[in-house]
């Protein structure tokens, strides 16, 4: 499997597998103030499906917001399903 990469904007960002303008799989957010974002969308092409990407993916999410100290709302059906199923990611997960 390819390296997941993180791009930051200011508003949004991705952590994502391909090129800039060609993502085979890809998972975005949208910042909610300083300290949380919003996953909002997952993507896995035909080609990477059945490998676990979508969870790597997810995985990469919860690094960065466990390094950066932010949490996580999972707006996205792929990632609220994981939440919903995995406690041991729950530290980064906001809670309403």
């Amino acid at each position: 499997m390819s390296e997941i990469k993180h791009q930051n904007y200011e508003t949004k960002g991705e952590f994502f597998i391909g090129e800039d303008h060609h993502h085979l799989a890809e998972m975005t957010y949208a910042w909610a103030g300083e300290d949380q974002f919003i996953i909002d969308h997952t993507y896995v092409d035909e080609s990477l499906r059945g490998q676990g990407v979508g969870r790597k993916l997810l995985d990469q999410a919860v690094e960065f917001a466990r390094q950066k100290q932010l949490k996580i709302i999972p707006l996205c059906p792929f990632a609220k399903s994981i939440f919903d199923k995995d406690p041991s990611i729950h530290d980064v997960l906001r809670h309403s």
